[in-house]
Parts: structure tokens; sequence; C-alpha cells
């Protein structure tokens, strides 16, 4: 029994991939691995650790968050470098924009050995990058570019971000058969073959340079009816002179010219005329160009490899700031990326949504206590003015108007 639970566990430690680098930020011990950049002309802003305005778990969803508007970020760290040759390879991080960003990446860069850390900016080559964007309503996507050859290539399809408040995954799956999966929280939303989705090579095929349309070939499905003819009565003018119309009375020929009437459109116009439509006998369809291999196109089983990984950046622009990083993983197991996602993640979103509907409902019920607090404020103070009011009356009621006091007096003496 005992020799049977050995061999599951060293079954299971043989199918667990091999995790390159993983991050939780945990504590502050996370600036000492990580390195801002200096490149000159840019006013970079700071990241700090912070589990944000409504979390699960105040220590464990601590992040690396941007506390500065109208910055650019630039961070990076370094780990032993390695090649996904022949493995999947995963890239998984989390991303907050808790302050329900307007404009700003999300995104992860991963380079090569070659990153100088201090000096990364927006043109430091890099291998991949891969995250949300979203710059007001027109652009919330999720960016997944190659590099190949010296050229960044975007992919074809067009990936929607969540664009929220919450904490939401974001997993790349490389496979090495030239495959990939795009998953947002745990969920496929995107998925297919590296040469279908990105311009890594040129097309298989192309329009041969030889052939031509043949000078007699007939693509129009109608012609004109040659036994068509126009009537003798089509033709009429667009615009008349108004029927109705009469010079005013007060045009002077000789001040203000000869007298025109205004004119209408013609009812009894047309339009152009055209003869009627028939088959054509001749017709032969569209006329498609054939097309031959492409002398340029060559295969390349290794779109999907990245031959040195040895770094991850953030290289951003935030107009506000108050994203949250956290729960960065590159690995070769899809399963593994999964499961912390399940464990680490999904409890993290699930908490957040609670503290936050709690916080909402809080913050609803002040505003409703301030409301009515407003209103009887202002019920007292119509009130007071009644009341004032009442007052006034009654002393004006007691004093007599001044020519009774006076007949008064005369009457006494």
């Amino acid at each position: 029994m005992r020799f049977y639970a050995y061999i599951c566990l060293l079954v299971a430690l043989t199918v667990r991939g091999e995790v390159y680098y993983e991050e939780k930020f945990g504590d502050d011990s996370w600036e000492s691995n990580w390195i801002y950049s200096e490149h000159p002309g840019k006013e970079f802003g700071k990241f700090v650790l912070s589990a944000g305005k409504f979390y699960n778990d105040v220590e464990k969803d601590k992040g690396i968050q941007t506390s500065q508007d109208a910055r650019f970020y630039a961070l990076s760290t370094k780990f032993p470098p390695f090649s996904n040759k022949d493995k999947p390879l995963v890239v998984q991080f989390s991303v907050k924009h808790e302050q329900n960003i307007d404009c700003g990446g999300g995104y992860v860069k991963i380079f090569d050995c070659k990153l100088e850390q201090k000096d990364m900016h927006g043109e430091s080559p890099y291998e991949i990058m891969f995250g949300p964007d979203i710059c007001g309503p027109g652009t919330k996507k999720v960016h997944v570019i190659f590099s190949y050859k010296g050229k960044n290539l975007l992919i074809n399809k067009d990936i929607r971000c969540k664009d929220d408040v919450y904490t939401h995954l974001y997993t790349l799956i490389v496979k090495p058969d030239n495959t990939y999966e795009v998953l947002i929280d745990n969920e496929k939303v995107e998925s297919g073959e590296l040469e279908a989705d990105w311009n890594f090579l040129p097309p298989k095929k192309i329009k041969d340079p030889e052939a031509k349309k043949p000078s007699d070939w007939e693509d129009r499905a109608t012609i004109d009816d040659p036994e068509d003819t126009k009537p003798e009565d089509w033709d009429k003018p667009e615009h008349i002179p108004d029927p109705d119309a009469t010079k005013p009375e007060d045009w002077d020929d000789e001040m203000d010219g000869e007298w025109e009437p205004p004119m209408i459109d013609n009812p009894d116009y047309k339009g152009e005329w055209k003869p009627k439509q028939i088959d054509n006998p001749n017709y032969k369809g569209p006329w498609i160009h054939p097309e031959i291999d492409n002398p340029e196109y060559s295969s390349d089983p290794e779109l999907y490899l990245r031959k040195e990984i040895c770094s991850l950046g953030f290289d951003l622009w935030q107009v506000k700031s108050g994203t949250i990083f956290d729960n960065i993983l590159i690995t070769d197991d899809p399963d593994h990326a999964k499961q912390v996602g399940e464990e680490v993640w999904r409890p993290q979103h699930e908490g957040e949504v609670k503290m936050k509907e709690a916080q909402d409902e809080e913050e609803r019920k002040k505003r409703d206590e301030e409301a009515k607090s407003t209103s009887k404020d202002d019920d007292d103070d119509e009130d007071d003015e009644d009341e004032d009011e009442d007052i006034n009356e009654t002393d004006t009621a007691d004093v007599p108007e001044t020519g009774e006091e006076e007949d008064e007096t005369h009457d006494e003496l």
C-alpha cells in the first residue's frame, strides 16, 4: 500500500510541469527583486504594495499598485533563463483596475536576457506582450503580440478584455504544435493557429503575375436590352417655373431687373432614361485570378519557440492610477496554471465582489440618510418661517390703525 502511494506521488511530481517564475507580492521583499527604469525623458510613476479598497484577504490579496496619475510605469525583474522548446509556455497574471480605468495599459512584457532593466522603455525589444489595454470606449482589448525576426506582430483577431473594477486573471498558452489559447478568468476566450492568426509568414499562395483576364471575358450578368428604346415623351426638365407664382406688386423692373418666377420640381420629370436589363448570353461568371505557390513562403515549425526567456516587466502609461498587478506565473503546465487560478484568483475575486457590494450598500444608506437629513432641515426651516409669519400677523392684528387711535383719543377729550 505504501509502495502504491509512493508511485502515485512520484507520478504526480513527474506529470507536473516546471514553474519558471512566480510572484505573489506577499510583502515588501518584492522591491529588492524588481528594478525601476531610469530611461531619460520619461516621468515615471511608482508602484506601492496594496490590496486595494476591497478584497477577500487583506494580506493574501496584496499586489503592486500604480500610485500616480498621468505617469509612465517601467518596472522589471529577471529570473534564470529558459526556453520553451518542445514545451508549452504559459504566462499568467491578474489585473485589478480598481480605479475604473479610463485610459491605460494592464499588460506585461516578456524579455530575453539582453534587457537593460534601468534603461527599459517603450522601444526595448521584447519576446511577448500580453494583457489588457483600455482607452476610452473604443479600445478595450487583450494584446497578444509576438516578436518575430525583428518585428512585433499583433494578433489579427479582436479579443475583448474585462473593464470592471475587480481582479481578473489573464492566461496565454503557447503550444509546441504552433497553436495557442487565451483565457480570462480560467475560461477560454480565443484560440487558433499561430500562422493563421498572426502575419508570421508570407502567404502560401499569391496571384499569378503572368495571368490576365482575357479581353473577351464577359463578367457582366446582365446587359442593356438592344430592343428597348426611349419613349418620345420621356425627356422632361427636372425643374419648371412655378405656375402659381406672381410678380410682387412692389417689383420694379428697372431697379430689380426682369422678374422671373421661382423654380419648382417638375412632377412630370422621369429622370435619366436607361434601357431594360436582360441576361447576358455571353456571361462567364466572375473571373478568378489564378494563384501560384509563393516563392517567398517557407514554413516554420517553430513559430511558437522563444529561445531565451529571462525577464518580465511592466511598461505602461496610465492616465488614472490604481491598477493592481498580482499572481504572476510562468510555467510549462497549463493544468497547474488553471489550478492556481481556481485556488488563488477565484476566492479573491469572489471576496472582492462581496466586499464591494457591501461597501456600495453602506454608501447608498449613507446617501439616503444625508438626503433625509437635508429634507428634514428644509422642512424645519419652512416651519420656522411659517411660525414667524404667524407671529407677525398676530402682532399686526393687535396694533390699531392710526386713524382708530386718533378717533379714540378725540372721544376721550
